[in-house]
């Protein structure tokens, strides 16, 4: 389970700014969703917001990934207007504040990631990998940003209806090869994948792919894991969202040694802690 794979492409261009995996990396999720599963309804204040931007900064975070749209399983439907009147004048407020910060566009509307590349983002992170918008991965090709794509059927509405595999790891590796192909006639250079937690997955087939994550090293991109107090965790556990960081982190080191680049985590501190134990291994 060896994290370095000399064939893959382990940087990431960010208008410019190069940004090296082969160090792994974490992201921090900033939500301005009413309806999170876990921090719904906390950042909904200019105050709230850059006081939880600058937590993640000082505790670490490479990335602030934003989102304005609650992928979690039967989230509300929200429209594109309201998903743009939230994320972004948030984009611009933190970068007004942190101007150096990279920030990623949690979003599968490509209208959406345009604007607020627009206003100064420098990632897409689609969790439908273009199959809920045809005009994403056109639109990533012309914007020149790096693109991270989830594996993911169906809708946060439908997802956990779709939870049925011949062979789940097969299927998840052609959905990739399907996708990465594609991406690339558009151009998009710089491609992360993200095996997609808790989308259309069962809580057991969760853990299989947990622990079969360094097959996808076979595909040639950098890898996103987001376990971050999902219910794959507190489920488990037997506890609560709020009471399983813990257990977030036993499987943020699990995931950093099954190959991921970047950890996509509600707790940079600790998910930093993890990066530099692994980074002494």
């Amino acid at each position: 389970m060896n994290s370095k794979n000399n064939t893959i492409n382990l940087s990431l261009n960010c208008k410019g700014q190069l940004i090296d995996l082969s160090t792994p990396k974490v992201m921090g999720i900033l939500n301005i969703t009413p309806d999170s599963f876990y921090d719904g309804g906390l950042f909904k204040d200019p105050k709230s917001i850059l006081a939880q931007a600058e937590k993640l900064i000082l505790e670490g975070a490479t990335f602030i990934d934003i989102g304005a749209y609650s992928s979690r399983p039967g989230a509300d439907f929200v429209s594109e207007n309201e998903e743009l009147q939230r994320i972004v004048p948030v984009v611009e407020l933190i970068l007004k504040q942190f101007p150096n910060v990279l920030i990623s566009i949690d979003s599968f509307r490509a209208k959406v990631v345009r604007e607020c590349v627009d206003a100064g983002a420098v990632i897409s992170n689609d969790i439908s990998a273009g199959h809920l918008d045809d005009q994403m991965m056109k639109t990533v090709g012309e914007l020149k940003i790096p693109y991270i794509m989830m594996h993911m059927r169906g809708t946060p509405q439908t997802m956990q209806t779709l939870t049925n595999y011949n062979h789940l790891i097969n299927a998840i590796y052609g959905y990739f090869s399907e996708r990465i192909q594609l991406a690339k006639q558009h151009r998009i250079m710089d491609l992360v994948i993200d095996p997609g937690f808790g989308f259309a997955k069962t809580l057991s087939q969760n853990y299989e792919l947990l622990g079969n994550m360094a097959f996808f090293q076979n595909l040639n991109c950098p890898m996103l894991c987001g376990v971050s107090r999902k219910s794959m965790i507190y489920k488990t556990l037997d506890c609560t969202a709020k009471e399983a960081l813990n257990g977030t982190t036993a499987l943020n080191m699990v995931s950093l040694l099954n190959g991921a680049s970047i950890l996509r985590v509600h707790d940079v501190k600790e998910a930093m802690e993890c990066v530099k134990l692994f980074n002494q291994l």
